[in-house]
C-alpha cells in the first residue's frame, strides 16, 4: 500500500511539475512575443504586421488563461471584416439609396441568389483570382464555396431559369480570401452593387448605358473628380497577338497588365519576362501600346495602325469603340471617359468592352479601431477603382447544357471604397450625422403623465409619424430636451397638466427653441369633461394639430 501510494504521489508530483514547467514556458513565450510587438511599434512597422503579432500575443495569453484556469476570450472581428456603428450605417444607407435610385431610374428589377454556390459553379471563371475563393469545409455532401462576386451567380441564374432578356440589379455581400488593406476600403467580406443587362441588342447601346450609370452615381455621390477608363478584350487580345504573345499566355499576361494601376511599368514588364516567360522585345512592344490613351480619335488612329489593322479581333473591337464613343457623346459623358489601352481587368469571363472608374483624389488614411486596423499605415490612401465592369457574352453559355449564349454587359459599384471616402468626409465635417429619422419626441413638463405621453405617441404612430417617448415614468424635461439635441430630433411635443385641461399641446423647435401652442377643436369641452372618452377625443384632436405641424412644409429643416 505504501509503495503504491508513493508511486501515486510521484506521478502526481511529476504532473504538477510538468504543468508548472509548461506555464513557465508559456509565460516566457508571452514575454518574448511582447518584446516583438514593442520592437515593431518602435520601428513604426505597418499596422498589418503589428496586428498579426498582437494576435499571436493574445493567443498565447488565452492559452495561459485567467483566474481558476479559465481561458481568456479574445473579442475581435475576423480578419478582413468589421462592424458598423449606427453613424456608419446611416452613411451607408444614404449611399445605397443613391445607387438603388439610379438603378431603378434605368428600369432595373432586382433578384437575389444564395450566398454560397456549388464549388464547380465558381471554378475556372476568375483566372488567377480563383485562388481567392473561400471554400467551405466539406460536411460530407456537396462541395461548396462562398460567392466571389455577383456576376457568375447571375449567369448561373439565367441559364437555370432559361432567361434570355432581363435588366437587373443586385446588392449583396461577396467574399474573397484577399490580403485586406482596410484603410483602402478592401475587405474579405464586402458588398457589391451590380447592374446588368442581358439580351440580344444592337451593338454598344447597353454598354453605353452602363457607363452612363457609373457617371450618374459618381456625380451624385459628389466624391470629387473621376475618370472612367474603357478598353476592349478583343483589342487587348489583338494587341498581344501582334506583339508576339503566344495564344496560351493571353489570359495570364492580361492579369499582369491589369496590375498597371498598382505597379510601375518596369515592374509589370519584369513579371511578364521573369515569371511569365516573355522575351524582352515582346515586353517592349506591349509597353508601346499600353502607354496610349485618348478618345474616339485614338480608336481611329489604331485602325490605321499597320499591325493592329491586320488583326480581325482588334479591328472589331476598335470599330465598336468608335460606336461606343458616339453614344457616350449623346449621353453627355465623354468629358469623363478615356480610352486606355492599359486597362485589362483580369477576370477570364470578359469578352468585349471593359471599363473601370478611378477617383483622381487621394484621401487621408481612415482612423479605425484596433480590431479593424489590418491595412498599411499610410499618410494617404489612393482610393483607386470604385466601379468596374464589361461585356461577358460567353459566361451564361458555360452553364447552359446546350451551350446557348446570352449576351450580357454590366457594372459593379465598389461600395466599400466609396463608403471609406464618405466616412472620411463625415469625420471632417462639423455637421452631425443623424442615425434615426424620428420627427418628434413626446415629452412632459410635470410628473405622472406617462399614460398621456404614451397615448399621444401611439396616436402619432398610427398616423405614420415617426415619434419617440422616453422609457421613464417621470423624466426631467431637461433630459428629454437633451435627448432631442443629441439624436437630432427636430421637434418636441410637451404635455403638461394645464395643457391637458386646455386641450393644448406645446410644440417646440429644438434648434430655434421657438414654441407653438396648438389648440384643439375640443378646447372648451376638455375643461368640463374628464371622462376617458373625452380624453381619447382630446388626444385625437391634438393628433390632428400635431399631424398638421409635422407636414413637410411645417417641419423644421434638420
Amino acid at each position: 500500500r505504501s509503495s503504491c501510494s508513493s508511486v501515486e504521489a510521484s506521478g502526481s508530483s511529476s504532473a504538477l511539475w510538468g504543468t508548472m514547467a509548461d506555464k513557465a514556458q508559456l509565460q516566457e513565450a508571452i514575454k518574448t512575443q511582447g518584446e516583438v510587438v514593442r520592437k515593431l511599434k518602435s520601428e513604426k512597422a505597418s499596422k498589418e504586421k503589428i496586428d498579426e503579432e498582437v494576435a499571436k500575443l493574445l493567443q498565447l495569453k488565452a492559452q495561459l488563461g485567467g483566474d481558476e484556469g479559465k481561458h481568456a476570450f479574445v473579442l475581435k472581428t475576423a480578419k478582413g471584416t468589421r462592424d458598423y456603428n449606427p453613424k456608419q450605417m446611416a452613411i451607408r444607407e444614404k449611399v445605397f439609396n443613391i445607387i438603388i435610385s439610379c438603378f431603378k431610374r434605368h428600369g432595373a428589377e432586382t433578384i437575389d441568389t444564395p450566398v454560397f454556390e456549388l464549388k464547380e459553379t465558381l471554378t475556372g471563371k476568375y483566372g488567377e483570382d480563383s485562388k481567392l475563393i473561400y471554400d467551405l469545409k466539406d460536411q460530407g455532401g456537396e462541395l461548396l464555396s462562398l460567392r466571389y462576386d455577383l456576376t457568375v451567380p447571375f449567369a448561373r441564374y439565367l441559364a437555370m431559369n432559361k432567361i434570355t432578356n432581363i435588366k437587373r440589379y443586385h446588392i449583396a455581400k461577396v467574399y474573397r480570401r484577399d490580403n485586406p488593406a482596410m484603410t483602402r476600403g478592401r475587405y474579405r467580406e464586402f458588398y457589391q452593387c451590380d447592374f446588368d443587362i442581358a439580351g440580344q441588342y444592337d451593338a454598344m447601346i447597353a454598354d453605353a448605358e452602363c457607363l452612363k450609370i457609373v457617371y450618374e452615381i459618381l456625380n451624385e455621390l459628389d466624391l470629387g473628380d473621376f475618370r472612367i477608363k474603357v478598353n476592349d478584350r478583343r483589342i487587348l487580345d489583338g494587341m498581344f497577338a501582334v506583339c508576339g504573345v503566344p495564344d496560351e499566355k493571353f489570359r495570364t499576361i492580361c492579369s499582369t497588365v491589369d496590375k498597371l494601376d498598382k505597379m510601375a511599368w518596369e515592374d509589370v514588364k519584369k513579371e511578364m519576362v521573369n515569371e511569365k516567360g516573355l522575351s524582352e522585345d515582346v515586353g517592349d512592344r506591349i509597353g508601346e501600346y499600353v502607354s496610349m490613351q485618348g478618345g474616339q480619335d485614338l480608336a481611329e488612329r489604331l485602325l490605321q495602325d499597320r499591325k493592329l489593322s491586320q488583326n480581325k479581333q482588334a479591328c472589331a473591337g476598335l470599330t465598336d469603340m468608335k460606336l461606343l464613343f458616339s453614344y457616350l457623346e449623346l449621353f453627355q459623358v465623354t468629358d469623363k471617359v478615356v480610352f486606355d489601352l492599359s486597362l485589362a481587368r483580369g477576370l477570364d469571363y470578359y469578352t468585349g468592352v471593359i471599363y473601370e472608374a478611378i477617383l483622381s483624389q487621394t484621401i487621408p488614411a481612415l482612423v479605425s479601431t484596433p480590431a479593424e486596423q489590418n491595412g498599411a499605415d499610410e499618410a494617404g490612401v489612393n482610393v483607386g477603382s470604385v466601379a468596374g465592369g464589361g461585356r461577358y457574352d460567353g459566361l451564361v453559355g458555360m452553364f447552359d447544357p446546350k451551350g446557348r449564349k446570352v449576351p450580357c454587359v454590366g457594372v459593379s459599384i465598389g461600395i466599400e471604397r466609396i463608403f471609406s471616402i464618405m466616412e472620411q468626409k463625415a469625420e471632417a465635417s462639423s455637421e452631425k450625422v443623424r442615425t434615426t429619422e424620428t420627427q418628434v419626441l413626446v415629452a412632459s413638463a410635470q410628473k405622472n403623465l406617462l399614460e398621456e405621453r404614451l397615448k399621444l405617441t401611439n396616436a402619432l404612430w398610427n398616423e405614420g409619424i415617426k415619434a419617440e417617448v422616453l422609457y421613464k415614468k417621470n423624466p426631467k424635461l431637461l433630459s428629454q430636451l437633451q435627448h432631442c439635441e443629441e439624436t437630432g430630433i427636430p421637434l418636441v411635443a410637451i404635455l403638461g397638466e394645464q395643457e391637458l385641461k386646455d386641450g393644448v399641446v406645446k410644440l417646440r423647435n429644438v434648434v430655434s427653441r421657438e414654441e407653438v401652442k396648438t389648440f384643439t377643436s375640443f378646447h372648451h369641452e376638455t375643461k368640463l369633461v374628464n371622462s376617458a372618452n373625452a380624453l381619447e377625443k382630446r388626444d385625437q384632436a391634438v393628433l390632428i394639430d400635431v399631424t398638421w405641424y409635422l407636414t413637410d412644409e411645417n417641419l423644421p429643416k434638420s
